[in-house]
């Protein structure tokens, strides 16, 4: 390798695309080409920076293989940045085996980590977790911070604070030895999401905002909390799921409203089943959702019927909290995954959602229709964009989060 491309490859590993583009931006060889590719991802031209990649693994011969597995980790990464999730994460895992069975162990542990961070984006955060665990440790500072980024953001969707201000402090101090400013800035921002209220707290009568610190201290109280981020009941360590039943848990949260007093039916019916105007059918129906959430509720607390309504009482001493999400939306989830300030295609909402394409377009419609989000493209190169929510931390509202407590 002559020294241009040395030099161009020691000025990106330092953060310096500039530098990197002054040496090679007029050559057309195949190492040239990776190394603007990856000098253009980091100056934020993702189109350019994939098809310069893609040129220049097209261009290394067949016995070339690291270099071509550098290209498609490079691409990957590039893929990653543009939130298109659809890439083949097989070629990606490809380049792994092929770095380690060549002894490179910081490009391996670096397409291991876009691996992880694919799967959180995805929402799977307990695989992510456990791919996490078996990633080895002495790596170079750069790779050290990328990796404590991902345990933050871990520990964030898991609800553990205290393990996320621990993994945030190791990513400052490593970004700090890689002297790379990018990463630092990534690293002070992210840990913004740590001070900003992750939700709201209500109980008797009063709404506060709360962070995720005090979150968790809510979820391990001895209070009977109801989870509207979760749609969970919680006592300790017992928890009631109701993320698949709406109308109960929508009576449920009208209940912890209401503590200590009591809901009346007319509100709870309005809540529950979207009528204003109940009428005798609607009236049995609350009385057969209440059996069923008196059976679901049984660990946890009672309901009990009263003159006007009905009224929701813990067992044995204790209160009853609500935890309501930050913002209030039947699309708080796509608001959330797009207040990363990444541009995001409906492709990629879709599979981190979990849902159809036609729902994230439908959901997008009505929030463009708020002046909440806006696309720039067209066709397949569409993108959405939204800016990040101001004043909240949108960690309870991502998918993946139901290992929250």
């Amino acid at each position: 390798m002559d020294s241009s491309i040395t030099a161009a490859a020691r000025a990106l590993s330092a953060g310096d695309p500039l530098s990197a583009l002054k040496r090679v931006a007029l050559r057309g060889d195949p190492p040239a080409l990776a190394l603007r590719g990856t000098a253009m991802a980091q100056l934020g031209d993702l189109p350019k920076a994939r098809d310069l990649l893609r040129r220049a693994a097209r261009g290394f011969g067949s016995r070339e293989s690291v270099a071509r597995a550098r290209c498609v980790t490079a691409e990957a990464e590039v893929a990653l940045a543009a939130r298109d999730l659809v890439w083949p994460s097989r070629a990606l895992a490809e380049a792994s085996r092929t770095f380690a069975a060549h002894g490179d162990r910081e490009n391996a542990a670096h397409a291991r980590l876009l691996q992880i961070r694919r799967l959180l984006l995805l929402g799977r955060v307990d695989e992510a977790e456990g791919a996490l665990a078996t990633l080895e440790h002495d790596l170079p500072s750069r790779l050290t911070a990328v990796a404590a980024l991902v345990t933050f953001e871990i520990g964030l969707r898991k609800g553990r604070p205290e393990r996320a201000w621990a993994a945030l402090e190791r990513a400052r101090a490593a970004a700090a030895r890689s002297g790379i400013g990018a990463l630092a800035a990534e690293v002070d921002h992210a840990g913004r999401a740590l001070a900003l209220p992750a939700a709201r707290l209500v109980a008797g009568g009063e709404v506060l905002p709360v962070t995720l610190a005090e979150v968790a201290a809510v979820l391990a109280s001895s209070d009977l909390v109801v989870d509207g981020c979760r749609r969970a009941a919680r006592r300790g360590e017992r928890v009631v799921s109701l993320s698949r039943r709406p109308v109960l848990f929508a009576l449920l949260r009208t209940l912890a409203q209401a503590w200590p007093g009591e809901a009346v039916r007319a509100v709870l019916i309005e809540k529950a089943f979207e009528v204003s105007r109940p009428n005798p059918s609607h009236r049995a129906r609350l009385r057969v959702e209440m059996g069923r959430l008196r059976r679901e509720l049984r660990p946890l607390g009672e309901v009990q019927a009263t003159p006007g309504g009905f009224k929701l009482v813990p067992r044995g001493a204790g209160a009853v909290r609500l935890l309501a999400p930050p913002i209030e939306s039947p699309d708080a989830a796509v608001l959330a995954l797009l207040a990363d300030g990444e541009g995001w295609s409906t492709s990629a909402l879709a599979l981190a959602l979990g849902s159809s394409q036609r729902t994230v377009q439908r959901s997008l419609r009505a929030l463009e229709e708020a002046g909440q989000v806006r696309s720039v493209g067209r066709g397949r190169s569409q993108r959405w964009l939204a800016a990040p929510i101001a004043g909240f931390a949108t960690t309870l509202l991502l998918p993946g989060s139901e290992g929250f407590g």
